[in-house]
């Protein structure tokens, strides 16, 4: 702990920057060495004297920024390669999962951000109220309910992405050994945060259709758990979208054991494949359900912008969390969203965007029904960025990324995914960050690697995991 022996007391400055700053000086001074560990969020928080939430703002932003990277089950390391090496640049990227900024409107946004700066004048970069601008909140009350969700702008808490929401929800809402659910596999992010606070995270699969029901029952019946985290359209990693029939189901059951659900959606806007990708909330009379919504797959990842839809009850106590960890998200970044989708026609907006991300899954969907059969199974997914594979029982996910990382394709394994290490042998890829004709060149070198790992005798017996029954 002597490397971090730091004072985080620059005023003006969120601590979180403060801290982010000293670790990457630490980093950049090699007082880390490449693939050391960090220490874990809650010893550095407590030798700081700072809240959790901080030291987990930090080490987001490192990771970001190629820092760090996290180890799932282990904690955060520091990457093998400066900052300043490019070699990441030779690979083809499946793991990423954030878009290239190619497909949004950058012009059009400018202009949005010049009509601002014209109208607020300096107020445009002064801090917001609790909740957040109030012409924005009341923008994104019409944008949801032609989702189905009647809200009001109240209700609406404007954040700095859907992973600040889910720490806002575990400071405000849930204590240290409290119980969630998690469908499994699911998002890491989420599992990361849950984790990091003590809350005992239960899992329950996914079936092609949506949670397993009738085992959700069963868990629910023995923990009795707090809240339920899910993303019922084109869920992360899966691609899979739950039935309306499986969203009125849950919603059933929240109210039955007395729980509720944290409702994590960042791409419902779109359709797919003609099928329900109406959000939970839409069903949700009883005020069970909290609503995540990032814009990050909507309107360019670097804006870090997003919202809370919440039952009255949750709102002041989520808000103060809120304004303890940034005051408020950043004033410039909501008054060019709202200048944006008063002024740019939103809904044609996501009209173009979606069929930017159709052409791209179709393409990819295509291809991998016609060249990845009797070579690995997967689920199919209903839409989104995501797809989520399979080997033969016997092999690893973590040895085949390594093997596939020297013929330069980066993946993400499938441990990643789950709440306890389990499925070695699943592995995800994304799309997001490939040209539409990219997709079918880079699919093809990757099955091609595929079958050399598989298929090889000599690689079979050398990444084989040991059968120690």
């Amino acid at each position: 702990m002597e490397k971090f022996n730091m004072k985080l007391d620059e005023k003006g400055t969120p601590k979180y920057i403060q801290l982010y700053r000293n670790i990457k000086s630490i980093i950049e001074s090699q007082r880390l060495k490449p693939s050391e560990k960090l220490p874990p969020l809650r010893d550095i928080s407590s030798y700081l004297s700072i809240n959790i939430s901080t030291a987990v703002k930090a080490y987001e932003l490192l990771e970001k920024e190629k820092y760090i990277y996290k180890k799932a089950g282990s904690g955060c390391y520091v990457y093998p390669h400066s900052k300043e090496d490019d070699s990441l640049e030779k690979y083809i990227r499946f793991d990423l999962a954030n878009p290239k900024s190619t497909i949004f409107p950058i012009e059009k946004f400018k202009k949005a951000v010049e009509i601002a700066m014209q109208n607020e004048g300096s107020s445009l970069f002064d801090y917001q109220e609790g909740l957040g601008y109030e012409p924005l909140r009341e923008c994104i009350c019409s944008y949801i309910e032609k989702e189905g969700i009647n809200s009001e702008k109240d209700k609406i808490q404007i954040i700095s992405g859907a992973q600040q929401g889910i720490n806002i929800i575990v400071n405000s809402m849930l204590s240290y050994g409290d119980v969630i659910f998690i469908e499994e596999p699911s998002y890491p992010g989420a599992i990361e945060v849950f984790k990091e606070h003590g809350i005992k995270v239960v899992g329950i699969p996914l079936l092609d259709d949506g949670i397993d029901i009738g085992l959700l029952k069963i868990k629910a019946e023995k923990f009795r758990p707090s809240f339920i985290y899910t993303m019922p359209n084109y869920h992360n990693p899966t691609g899979i979208s739950y039935t309306e029939k499986k969203k009125k189901d849950l919603i059933k059951i929240a109210k039955e054991y007395d729980f509720m659900i944290i409702e994590d959606d960042y791409m419902s806007d779109f359709d797919f494949s003609k099928k329900n990708h109406i959000p939970i909330r839409a069903y949700d009379l009883d005020d069970r359900v909290i609503y995540l919504k990032s814009f990050s797959k909507i309107l360019m990842p670097g804006l870090r912008i997003g919202f809370m839809e919440m039952p009255q009850f949750v709102r002041n106590i989520a808000s103060k969390v809120k304004y303890n960890m940034d005051i408020s998200t950043s004033s410039f970044t909501q008054l060019a969203l709202y200048y944006y989708m008063k002024y740019y026609n939103w809904d044609e907006h996501l009209r173009l965007v979606e069929h930017i991300y159709k052409n791209r899954f179709d393409k990819a969907l295509y291809f991998i029904e016609n060249n990845f059969r009797g070579l690995v199974n997967w689920r199919t997914p209903c839409g989104g960025i995501n797809f989520f594979f399979s080997m033969p029982k016997d092999f690893s996910s973590i040895e085949l990324k390594e093997f596939l990382e020297k013929k330069n394709i980066k993946i993400l394994e499938g441990t990643l995914f789950y709440s306890t290490i389990k499925s070695e042998n699943e592995f995800r890829i994304s799309i997001a960050h490939m040209e539409e004709e990219e997709i079918a060149h880079n699919l093809e070198l990757l099955k091609k690697s595929l079958e050399d790992f598989l298929s090889d005798e000599k690689n079979k017996m050398k990444y084989k995991i040991p059968n120690l029954s």
